[in-house]
């Protein structure tokens, strides 16, 4: 058995391809949505969901939340005496998702297609799949959130041609992509985002707000990692108030004293505005690596939670001049989507034949040196290989030499970003060659990059003069084995 998931930074989600549809999958407590959310109690025991999230006031030390925003790097998070990396918490997140749908569905669960922001590097989707591994779940596909969400959508269903803009706009990440249709494929023209915007930034807004009209006393308490978790949990409980009334009270007690004031919504706005202008260059940047204008569009579908703020609409209509679709769930259609594609990859005879082109997010290249007109070498040069925005997957090589005279070997360096200068970059790993001595420029290598449909690199090295080789597939973050 597939399924589709949702791995989202606040929630997650899962729904599977049967009897003609996709079907969310209830978890243990009947609910759709499962808290992004682990904790370790007293004794030990590991607690995931909403057990886990009601602790977060509580036990803030013991508790995590909004972990996705860290996976594919190094950064521990500290529970209790034991320190886990993202990949960690994120295993048993999809654990738990796995061990709910099999009860559900009556049979185990042995795949998915997992989704992940269009804007995660490679480091971030290698994590992915390796917490999912953790978790005793074969990766069928990692797909890209708002691919998933136009297949929530149901644009595969649908004759029109004309070009769509997905907004994707979760707890923790935007994204948005322009999609099109046409004789049965489904292909993204362009993916861009923001993967450190989200609704928790939004929260941290009303915290702002908040204390600037409590006092200083407030701005202290939210020093305090409990009191702060505390602060964070009214936060959110006033931003969802605000998105159906023109004001509503951010409230919190703390060591049996409440704190109390009245938000507006005009004035939330205004504290967001930051927010809401980081919104704009990823849909304008998306548009122009499309070759796309914003009145070609046929529709703007709008998913994610935090979507359903007033402000991002208000936005959105402002940017395109017409009011944006947000008839499917914004919490569901993602997870829809994913169950759509697992139907497909199982060739699931109610779904239509169609086919889905996706593209590379960021530029894929190597770190080289260069002479410049005075014959100063220069280096930390990035020299893209695979381009933003290339339909993947797709096969690229290009040749570079030596620069020096009798070199033993060569290191290419191995970066995703859009920078000239690889320091900018995101380094996804280094490969070594051993190469003939001769003279410079002499020893000539093939550089090839495949990137295929989950967004995983591979690296393949051929130097001419020696026939050597190296494949190189990026090794996965380390993780630790789970207690």
């Amino acid at each position: 058995m597939i399924i589709g998931i949702d791995l989202g930074t606040t929630n997650s989600a899962a729904a599977v391809w049967r009897d003609g549809k996709a079907e969310l999958i209830p978890n243990s407590l009947g609910d759709f949505l499962t808290p992004s959310a682990v904790s370790i109690s007293d004794k030990g025991d590991v607690l995931t969901g909403m057990a886990a999230r009601e602790r977060q006031a509580t036990d803030p030390d013991r508790t995590a939340t909004g972990f996705k925003r860290l996976i594919g790097t190094q950064e521990k998070v500290k529970l209790g005496k034991q320190q886990f990396l993202p990949e960690d918490l994120s295993s048993l997140i999809l654990a738990s998702i796995k061990a709910d749908a099999e009860v559900f569905l009556g049979e185990e669960v042995e795949s998915a297609v997992i989704t992940v922001p269009a804007y995660f590097n490679e480091q971030q989707r290698r994590a992915t799949q390796k917490a999912a591994q953790m978790a005793g779940l074969k990766v069928d596909r990692l797909i890209n959130e708002p691919t998933a969400a136009a297949l929530g959508f149901g644009i595969h269903e649908l004759e029109k041609e004309h070009p769509f803009l997905v907004f994707d706009l979760g707890g923790g990440t935007f994204d948005v992509s322009i999609v099109e249709i046409f004789d049965g494929i489904i292909e993204v023209r362009s993916s861009a985002g923001d993967p450190r915007l989200g609704g928790l930034d939004f929260n941290e807004a009303v915290i702002t707000l908040a204390a600037e009209q409590l006092g200083d006393s407030v701005k202290d308490l939210a020093k305090n990692p409990e009191c702060l978790a505390i602060m964070r949990e009214a936060a959110e409980r006033t931003r969802r108030a605000l998105s159906d009334h023109a004001s509503a009270d951010y409230k919190f007690v703390w060591k049996d004293e409440e704190y109390k004031t009245e938000l507006f919504a005009d004035d939330f706005e205004k504290q967001a505005e930051g927010l809401i202008n980081r919104l704009r260059e990823p849909v304008l940047r998306a548009l122009r690596d499309g070759g796309i204008r914003a009145k070609e569009l046929s529709e703007v579908v709008m998913v994610g939670g935090s979507t359903r703020m007033p402000i991002v609409r208000k936005a959105v209509t402002r940017l395109f001049g017409r009011f944006p679709n947000h008839s499917l769930h914004p919490d569901h259609a993602v997870a829809l989507g994913a169950a759509v594609q697992a139907g497909l990859r199982s060739r699931n005879s109610d779904l239509k034949e169609i086919r889905m082109t996706d593209v590379c997010p960021f530029s894929l290249g190597i770190e080289v040196a260069d002479y410049d007109q005075f014959g100063n070498v220069h280096s930390g040069i990035f020299a893209p290989i695979i381009e933003r925005n290339r339909t993947i997957p797709t096969s690229k090589m290009q040749i570079f030499s030596t620069m020096s005279h009798n070199q033993k070997d060569i290191r290419f360096g191995v970066y995703q970003g859009e920078a000239r200068n690889v320091s900018s970059n995101v380094k996804l790993g280094e490969i070594k060659i051993s190469v003939p001595p001769k003279p410079a420029g002499e020893v000539q290598m093939e550089c090839r990059f495949s990137y295929d449909v989950s967004g995983l690199l591979e690296v393949d090295i051929h130097v001419q003069q020696s026939g050597k080789k190296e494949q190189h597939i990026l090794a996965a973050i380390p993780w630790k084995k789970m207690i």
